[in-house]
Order: structure tokens, then sequence, then C-alpha cells
């Protein structure tokens, strides 16, 4: 069965990533197609692409921050989304986290490493750019977080991160969360509808009828 390969690309610091993670297993199971999980910097798309979080972009925008606060609320109440808190220390670095991604990645620990870091980026939130939090944080999810960070250290992982960000940037990203469905690009939490309409329009004739 043929399907579209279908990415999602996130850093740790978007709370609109963590909002769309909520969101996919029920695309994933409605399609039948699962998501490839690619760990940028956002930092670094930033830099290359010479964009900026909204909190820059929109600290003098009279009443937009205001109205994407009420569409960050409809999500939530349509989503059913009991879980999110907002992290005090917000926005916090991540480049750390992000090159432990990609460890836990390459040394198949990611899943457990994934929803620990949301966890206490997001739902417990505490400074997770302070090395020694984070590590506590990781140890108190059961995560090997000597293991890790150490790991995260070595070159060909920090190279790997580049790479990915640098990828991202060529294919046309300029923020997190971004999807690719094959070759085409969706951008933010709320383009998830047209994510899912694309993975059943691109699935070949055999898989729909699958």
């Amino acid at each position: 069965m043929a399907t579209p390969k279908v990415q999602f690309l996130f850093d740790f610091g978007s709370p609109n990533a963590y909002f769309a993670d909520l969101v996919i297993p029920a695309i994933e199971k409605r399609t039948g197609v699962k998501f490839d999980y690619v760990p940028v910097l956002l930092g670094g798309i930033f830099k290359l692409t010479n964009n900026a979080s909204p909190a820059v972009t929109l600290k003098d925008v009279k009443n937009k921050r205001e109205y994407q606060g009420i569409e960050t609320g409809r999500f939530i109440r349509r989503h059913n989304i009991t879980t999110f808190r907002p992290n005090p220390f917000f926005p916090v670095n991540t480049l750390q986290l992000m090159r432990g991604a990609v460890a836990a990645q390459a040394d198949g620990m990611f899943e457990p490493y994934f929803k620990a870091v949301y966890h206490h980026m997001w739902e417990e939130p505490k400074k997770m750019d302070d090395p020694a939090v984070v590590r506590d944080a990781l140890i108190s999810s059961g995560i090997d977080a000597d293991r890790i960070i150490a790991r995260s250290q070595d070159p060909d992982i920090k190279a790997r991160l580049m790479e990915l960000t640098q990828n991202a940037v060529d294919r046309g990203a300029f923020g997190s969360p971004t999807f690719f469905v094959g070759d085409e690009m969706f951008f933010g939490k709320d383009q998830l509808r047209d994510v899912e309409e694309a993975i059943i329009a691109q699935k070949t004739p055999q898989a729909r009828s699958a």
C-alpha cells in the first residue's frame, strides 16, 4: 500500500507544536499514516529566514496577539486539551533539548524523551534551558538523562540538528510547527485539517480503496 511521507517539524519551544502533537494521533488513526517527527532548531530557522517569534514580531501590534490568544483558546476547546499550562519562563532556549531529541532518535529513546520534555515544558512548566533543571526533570520521568546529555554533545548529533534545520529552510520552512505531506508544506497547528485532507488526496487509488 503506497502512502505519502508525512513529516512534523517541531521544536519543543513552540507551544503550537505541542498542541499539534496532541492532535496528530487522531489523524494517524483516521488516515492510517504515521507522521515522522523531525527535530529542528527554531532559533536556527529564524536566523536563516530573518524571521522572529510572535513575542517579538507582534510586540507593538495592537489587537493581534490578543486575537491569537482567542484562536488558541478555540483550538484548545475544540480538541479538548486539558494538559497545557503556559510556561512562565517562555521563551526558552531549546538548543540542548533539540540536540537531545536528535540523540534520542539515534539511540532508540525518542518517544519517552519527547513525552518527558513536552511534559516539563508545557504541562508542569520548568525552566528547561537550565541544565540542572533539565537533568532533574528527565530523571524524574525515568529518562537516562546523563546518557542523553552526553550524547547530545557528540559532533555528529550537533551536525545532524544543523542539517535538519537547514533542510527545513531549504524546503520552505520558516517556523514551527511545519508539516510536509510529500513535498507539500503546511504551517501552523490550524492547518492540520488541510494536512489530513492532503494525506487522503495523496494516497494512491489502491491505498484509498484498501
